[in-house]
């Protein structure tokens, strides 16, 4: 058995450990984040207000950027976020459009 395979502090097993506990955060977090966003569409849709809102979009990334202490740069935040956001609206579109996104997705 090598050194790095033992789960001592400081072992890729350690490390790994540590990982799956904070996917595991994350998901969590993504599911929290997610569920706020269908609340959000749902008053959207009913006030008539575009689920796409670029000037939020551009707001939270300048944020993240700003909150940003490395060591992932700036741009891969942005990326990070993107890919969050997106999906946090594909899921709101299907959530409050079920019949327009059935079709998209038929296509």
């Amino acid at each position: 058995m090598s050194e790095n395979s033992s789960n001592e502090p400081g072992s890729i097993e350690s490390f790994r450990d540590e990982i799956d506990r904070l996917d595991s955060e994350l998901l969590r977090i993504f599911n929290r984040r997610a569920s706020l966003a269908l609340s959000i569409g749902q008053i959207k849709k009913t006030k008539g207000l575009p689920v796409y809102d670029p000037n939020r979009e551009k707001k939270i990334f300048e944020r993240m950027k700003d909150d940003n202490t490395g060591p992932l740069d700036d741009g891969a935040v942005v990326r990070l976020f993107e890919r969050v956001i997106d999906e946090s609206r594909r899921l709101e579109r299907i959530m409050t459009h079920p019949e327009s996104t059935a079709q998209k997705e038929q296509q």
